[in-house]
């Protein structure tokens, strides 16, 4: 039986956070190994976070660290390409840290880069 709706309800407050950091929407998605929160961006990139090695977990009490992984989509059928990861505690500290990475590599389009909160400079004249 699909879970994505008991998913969605348990991490509300992560798809909030995503949702409000990337100005997109977040969904849980069923991955195949488990569950993750997607985010999709422009030129078939997508987000992906969990919790757990297998995906989302389903203890409450459990601490582990968030994995936030950024994607290139293929239509080739050969894997999607990992552009950047990051682990943390915290879901938006590891988004973050995949973000300055992706930049740091040169792997970000300068359109996906149309809010601020992706803009590492956060100067307005480049927005």
């Amino acid at each position: 039986m699909p879970r994505t709706q008991e998913h969605a309800d348990r991490y509300r407050d992560a798809l909030t956070a995503l949702a409000a950091a990337t100005q997109r929407p977040a969904n849980v998605v069923n991955t195949g190994a488990g569950y993750a929160i997607r985010v999709d961006f422009e030129y078939n990139r997508y987000l992906l976070a969990s919790n757990a090695a297998d995906g989302l977990t389903d203890a409450a009490e459990d601490t582990s660290e968030w994995r936030v992984s950024l994607y290139q989509g293929v239509t080739d059928g050969t894997s999607d390409e990992l552009l950047a990861a990051a682990e943390h505690a915290w879901l938006v500290d590891a988004f973050d840290l995949a973000f300055a990475d992706i930049r740091a590599g040169g792997k970000w389009q300068s359109a996906d880069a149309s809010f601020d909160e992706f803009n590492p400079t956060n100067d307005p004249s480049t927005i």
